[in-house]
């Protein structure tokens, strides 16, 4: 697994998660969606398999305000020689949570991690793993 968190030119395939993550965060769903390929499979915990940025906000709003992603690494998981020039990437993304819940409640330093893989430059897949559940109100 190559960690690209250092000072070298970040990959691509990690720009555009990067991307993606600040732009769902700011709630920009129309700039989100131009990090997806038209055909997307969205996984979260407890949800069904999801396509579609509308229906992940659906989803979401039963069960929290808002959510922010403190995060403490990305790495990239690929195979170097392969990755350069690839058309597909694997890139996971972990930290904490903050999570604002419905009755106005907090809960900080909740783990997550978030799978990626991209195809051509485009998110093709996230799966989404958390314990949200431990701490939900």
């Amino acid at each position: 697994m190559l960690n690209l968190h250092s000072g070298t030119k970040e990959h691509h395939g990690i720009a555009q998660v990067r991307a993606f993550l600040s732009a769902m965060e700011d709630r920009d769903l129309p700039r989100a969606e131009r990090y997806l390929a038209a055909t997307v499979t969205i996984r979260f915990p407890g949800s069904p398999t999801m396509s579609r940025l509308s229906e992940v906000v659906e989803w979401a709003q039963a069960r929290y305000r808002q959510v922010h992603k403190t995060i403490h690494a990305v790495d990239l998981c690929s195979d170097q020689q392969r990755c350069a020039n690839a058309d597909h990437c694997v890139v996971v993304c972990h930290g904490e949570l903050s999570v604002e819940w419905l009755d106005g409640s907090t809960s900080n330093g909740v783990r997550f991690i978030d799978r990626f893989e991209l195809t051509d430059g485009l998110i093709t897949r996230q799966e989404v793993w958390n314990d949200l559940a431990l701490v939900r109100r």
